[in-house]
């Protein structure tokens, strides 16, 4: 089993950042990947990014590229991600996700942070 944990959501005003944490235990040492998805009121839940756990290689939703980053501390099993020029449709709860073999759906999930933006 994996646990994930987010952090660091909360309130900004549109043009702001946040930068939200996630950090997996239990057994991920055959992970393939992590990355953050986030569900708006009354909307599916979208892909944002993913960061391969071998290669950083990154993939991001056309949405979020060239304002959102993400990056990785594989020794602290952490991922981050980097939320800039914010926007009032980026509000959401954002979900830390964990991957266990490349090109299958996601297996885990945290619980989810909250972020808003407001205009």
């Amino acid at each position: 089993q994996v646990q994930l944990v987010e952090s660091g959501g909360g309130l900004v005003q549109a043009g702001g950042s946040l930068r939200l944490s996630c950090t997996a235990s239990g057994r991920t040492f055959s992970t393939s990947a992590m990355g953050w998805f986030r569900q708006a009121p009354g909307k599916e839940r979208e892909f944002v990014v993913a960061i391969s756990w071998s290669d950083g290689r990154t993939t991001y939703a056309d949405s979020v590229m060239g304002r959102f980053t993400i990056s990785k501390d594989n020794a602290k099993n952490t991922v981050y991600l980097q939320m800039n020029s914010l926007k009032p449709e980026d509000t959401a709860v954002y979900y830390c996700a964990l991957q266990l073999v490349r090109g299958r759906p996601f297996d885990y999930w945290g619980q989810g942070t909250q972020v808003t933006v407001s205009s």
